[in-house]
């Protein structure tokens, strides 16, 4: 009789869109930073450190912004120019 070894699936990670709620797997979401500077960033790697929360498009980063979602997951205020240029970068990404 032969023995069969499972290999055990490795969980994905999964994060919460902060514009629809949605939960996705972490590398198919972009993530928005703030650095310990305030500047806000999109994060490409999804590793450098600061505050972030996670989007799944750039409608998404509409709806977070009219809701407030995106000023509370970071806890900072958004300039009107950084938004425009988040929007750009995130046009750029899809």
């Amino acid at each position: 009789m032969e023995t069969v070894h499972l290999i055990p699936k490795k969980k994905t990670p999964e994060r919460k869109c902060v514009g629809c709620n949605g939960r996705f797997p972490k590398k198919d979401l972009v993530r928005v930073l703030r650095l310990p500077d305030e500047t806000i960033v999109l994060d490409k790697t999804g590793k450098q450190s600061g505050r972030g929360a996670y989007l799944c498009s750039a409608e998404c980063l509409k709806k977070a912004v009219r809701s407030k979602r995106l000023k509370n997951a970071l806890s900072c205020e958004i300039p009107e120019s950084v938004l425009s240029a988040l929007e750009e970068e995130f046009a750029r990404n899809e």
